[in-house]
Parts: C-alpha cells; structure tokens; sequence
C-alpha cells in the first residue's frame, strides 16, 4: 500500500538543515539579503505589458520548437547535505539525455563550473552565473514570443514564498535575460514557472494555493491574478485547481499535478488506488471534478487521462519527501523525457501512456531518485527556451536570444 504522499522538501523546513539555510542568505522574504525589487515594474526591467503589447504576446506550448534547455547546477551543502553528491549526477544524467535532442546551458556557480562541466561532458554548456539550487523551472524566466520577439517573464522569484534561501536564486531571471539579451517583463505578481501550465491556444491551469497565497501575493484576489496572468502570458481562459497550502515548499504547483498533452487533452496524476485518503488525494480529485467541466479557451471539453504513480515500496530510497508522480515529465525537441523510479511496471505503463500523448517523440526515461527524493522531478529542474517569430527581434536587437554583449561569463564544456 502506498503511504500518503510525503511533503515536498520537508527537509528544508527542519532542524539544522533550515538554520544551516538562513546562515547561508536568510530563508525569508524579510531577509535583506532576499530582498528582491517588488513587482512593480522597476527600471531594472519592462513593466507588465497591458493592452495591445499585452496581446501580441504570448506563452508558447511546451511542445513547440525550443531554441535551448535552462538547468542549474546545485550549489548548497547546507540545502542538500549527504544527498548533494547524488543530485548532481542526477542533474548530470538529465541535463545529457536532453542534450540528445536540443541544445543544453546548465547555470552553475563559477567556482562549481569546471565540476559541472566534468560531470555533464561536452554535450553541455556550462554558463558561469551565481545560483542557489537546481530548479530552474521556478527560478528562470518564463518566456513569451510575439512579433517583436523573445522576452522573459520575471516572477519575482522569492524562495516558494519565504521557505528557502535565494539570494542568487531571486536574481537568476534577470541575470539571464541580461547575458542574452532578452527584454525582461518584470511580472506584478510572485510565482513559479512551474505553478503554471500552457496549451499554447490561450488556456492555463494553476492552483490558487500556489498563487492566491499571502507568502507570495498578499492582498491580491484570484481575480486580479488572473487577469495578471492574461496580460502577461496572452492567455484568454484560467482553470483553477484548489491544490493544497502549507503542505510542500511550493504549496502545490500545478506541474505535479496537471498537464497539458495537447490542446484538448490534460493529463493527471493518479495516486494509487489503495492510497489512504489525505489531502493530496483530495487535490487530485477535486482536479477531476473541475477537468470533468471545464473547457478550454476555445470552448472544447477536456479529455482527462490518468497518469497513477508508481509503488513506493518499491522505490530505493524513497523516504517522506520523496515526489513520485510521473506528470513532471519534460517535451523537448522530438523527445520527451520521462522520469524512472524503480517499480519496474509503473514506470513502463507510465512510459507508455506519455509516448501515446506525444506522438512522434522519442520517450527517454530518467533515473531522478535524488532528485525525486528532495521532492522534485524532471520538469521543476529545466526551462525551455522557445524559438522566437521569424524575423522577430528582441528589444535589443538580439537574434533568437543569442548572447548580445559581455555581460556574464559564459563558456562551453
């Protein structure tokens, strides 16, 4: 029998793990060295765009055409401990199984880089530039494309609402968008990249625990996040989830729990089916219940297909933070990275039931166990950049974000 499902990270929150963390930066967004600008649009990047600008933008499907892959390498003793050495093969195995079919720039601190380079090999390009962690899902911008280019979303990054230290994780966004040149909209919400999800044809889907929460928006009502979320993203509808608050570091992003297989079809995780019930059973079914009448923004009733989650007895080193949901899988460029754990015929089905989604992808299964045991998967640790309009540029003049001046060291495996 499955136990319920473990709270993400757990370990960040406890003992001398968490003092360990706010020796290291502060672990709440009152720390002065955390402070990030407020979203308000400083002069450090674009404000929110609104009207006209607003809706020639727009967020790209994931499977669309991908210029290149984001990862970060893990940078902290003190987050991870004895797992640390773990992590980063996995990161190491994740990063080469994408570069076998897209272009990968892992971040990595400049006095890790030349471990990160040994580690990743020639298939990888390290960029030198100072991070905290590994998800680079939540830490790296959002892009949007649209007739005058590439631009970047900054979400204002604040360690999943004070819970993590991120004194160059808040920064990782701009930083960037500054090394390639890429116009940076600075966002007047704080979120995740991975607390969304796109179909590409103007829907979303997001948990209001991951958003309308006071340690990231405070004062801010689901109406006004939503309305954010349009003028930012260019999408026309949001279906919201309830999800679950306090539970996990990231109050529970919707990239566990929901994605889009193609417009018209989202995929959910399952928990097994003699899994006791707790309040993560509950998120999955309450997600049902809206899936099974919403539509899409274009008006389409959804086709729901369910995704279970392996046996945790049969996972090595599964422990209470462990995330064991298939639905964190990665679309890249003629593949799809899926996530293995272990119980051999879990992953097969899962495997199987993520290549019929995407047909015409090479499906890649990923050992991620260190990974998965600091409460993450595949997709919270990559960002894709997508291709931009053709014969668009950005702001500066970059092509295709391209590297546009000497800003951060940058340099090639």
């Amino acid at each position: 029998m499955a136990p319920s499902r473990p709270s993400r990270r757990a370990l960040l929150q406890s003992g001398a793990a968490f003092a360990a963390l706010a020796l290291a930066g502060g672990c709440s967004s009152d720390s002065t060295a955390d402070e990030q600008p407020g979203p308000s649009g400083t002069a450090a990047g674009t404000p929110a765009p609104s009207g006209s600008q607003a809706a020639a933008r727009a967020m790209p499907a994931e499977s669309g055409p991908h210029t290149r892959t984001f990862m970060a390498w893990p940078a902290l003793e003190e987050v991870w401990g004895d797992q640390l050495p773990g992590v980063r093969q996995d990161i190491a195995s994740l990063a080469q199984a994408v570069a076998g079919f897209e272009p990968v720039v892992l971040l990595a601190r400049p006095d890790q880089a030349d471990q990160a380079r040994q580690a990743c090999g020639s298939s990888v390009e390290v960029l030198e530039l100072m991070v905290d962690d590994l998800w680079a899902r939540d830490t790296g911008p959002t892009f949007v494309t649209g007739p005058q280019g590439l631009a970047g979303v900054d979400f204002n990054f604040n360690g999943w609402g004070g819970k993590q230290t991120h004194a160059n994780d808040g920064q990782v966004a701009r930083n960037l968008l500054d090394h390639y040149g890429i116009t940076r909209i600075q966002a007047p919400i704080t979120g995740e990249g991975g607390g969304i999800e796109v179909d590409g044809e103007g829907t979303l889907m997001a948990c209001e625990s991951s958003w309308v929460n006071d340690n990231r928006n405070p004062g801010k009502s689901r109406d006004q996040i939503e309305a954010d979320f349009k003028d930012l993203l260019g999408v026309r509808k949001v279906i919201w989830f309830k999800g679950v608050a306090g539970q996990d570091i990231t109050d529970c992003h919707v990239d566990a729990l929901a994605r889009f297989a193609e417009p018209g079809t989202v995929v959910l995780h399952r928990p097994a089916a003699d899994t006791p019930p707790d309040v993560w059973t509950t998120a999955s079914n309450q997600a049902i219940q809206v899936l099974q009448t919403a539509t899409d923004a274009k008006g389409r009733t959804l086709k729901v297909v369910d995704l279970p989650e392996p046996d945790f007895d049969l996972i090595q080193g599964a422990g209470k933070n462990f995330l064991a949901t298939y639905i964190n899988y990665y679309v890249c460029n003629g593949g799809v990275i899926v996530p293995k754990f272990g119980d051999q015929a879990a992953d097969d089905k899962a495997a199987g039931i993520i290549g019929d989604l995407h047909p015409g992808r090479k499906v890649t299964q990923v050992s991620i166990n260190h990974i998965a045991a600091g409460g993450g998967g595949i997709h919270c640790a990559t960002q894709q950049q997508p291709v931009a309009a053709a014969g668009a540029s950005g702001a500066s003049g970059a092509s295709a974000g391209e590297p546009s001046g000497p800003a951060s060291p940058a340099a090639s495996s």
